[in-house]
């Protein structure tokens, strides 16, 4: 498929999957998908989209599973309306997506903000999850604002945060670069792919909105959501997987200890030289252990 328009660039053939929507809450959300059987949905972060799974769609869904990267509202190529932006509405939205697609059966993927919006879904429909493959993402809500780096401060600030966030799109031009260890894997076309559904002011919103929206400290509002969703992680007790990337800046080595905690049943992998990004990081690695996970859990 040759790219005519931004909803079939193909980023020089490295996205090649055909776009598909799904109608929720009045908003079209996006996802790509490939191959059938069980379902192994992939659930992204900030600022990034699907495209950050285009590595782990086609080796999965060879393995003999449907292979679903939904891309979050106000993310990739799904709407972005100019609207609040919480974590409360964005399990909402993640959730009416993947009902709508009625998957069952489900391995939940997740990374960065992925983790407590995607394993929120779980929480509301255990019955549809049989496995969880978590990356790297927080594994409770945060006490302090301490516990995030320093820059996390910047994008809060009013005005400050509109201006770097939303007019010089400095969350994308700065943390993917930097979050990505490998930095000859950090090219012209790699950017491009992911400045691409951020054109604009209003097209980062949702950026700014996960940058300041971490719930922090019980007087959050949403606090106790991620708290209950948290707490229905460490009952889980069906296969899982996490996969620690050591040279994360958010969620390294101190996070894995508590996902340990968490899920004792997990099988643990750590990536020696792998950043928050891992997925651009690791890929050869992580694909190869997650369908390994799925084959030996069937």
């Amino acid at each position: 498929m040759s790219g005519s328009g931004p909803e079939l660039d193909t980023f020089g053939g490295t996205f090649p999957f055909a776009p598909h929507y799904v109608s929720v809450g009045g908003a079209r959300l996006h996802h790509v998908e490939a191959g059938s059987g069980e379902p192994v949905v992939m659930v992204h972060g900030n600022p990034t989209w699907s495209y950050i799974y285009r590595n782990f769609i086609g080796p999965i869904a060879g393995a003999g599973y449907r292979a679903i990267a939904p891309d979050l509202i106000g993310f990739g190529r799904s709407d972005k309306p100019v609207s609040t932006y919480t974590y409360r509405g964005h399990i909402d939205s993640l959730t009416g997506h993947l009902l709508a697609l009625d998957l069952r059966e489900i391995t939940l993927v997740v990374q960065d903000w992925g983790g407590p919006i995607g394993l929120g879904f779980a929480a509301r429909h255990p019955d549809r999850v049989k496995r969880l493959v978590i990356l790297n993402a927080r594994p409770r809500p945060f006490e302090a604002a301490t516990q995030l780096p320093p820059i996390f401060a910047w994008w809060r600030e009013p005005i400050t945060g509109e201006v770097l966030v939303q007019g010089l799109n400095a969350f994308v031009d700065g943390m993917i670069p930097n979050g990505i260890f490998k930095k000859e894997r950090v090219t012209a076309q790699l950017m491009a792919a992911y400045r691409s559904p951020f054109p604009d002011f209003n097209s980062r919103a949702a950026i700014l909105a996960f940058a300041r929206g971490h719930p922090i400290g019980a007087s959050h509002p949403e606090y106790k959501l991620e708290s209950r969703t948290s707490n229905w992680v460490a009952k889980f007790r069906g296969p899982a997987l996490l996969i620690c990337p050591l040279r994360d800046h958010a969620y390294g080595a101190r996070a894995l200890g508590v996902w340990r905690e968490m899920l004792p049943q997990a099988t643990v992998h750590t990536i020696e030289d792998a950043g928050h990004y891992c997925q651009e990081d690791a890929h050869e690695w992580i694909v190869p252990w997650i369908i390994e996970f799925l084959l030996q859990h069937p």
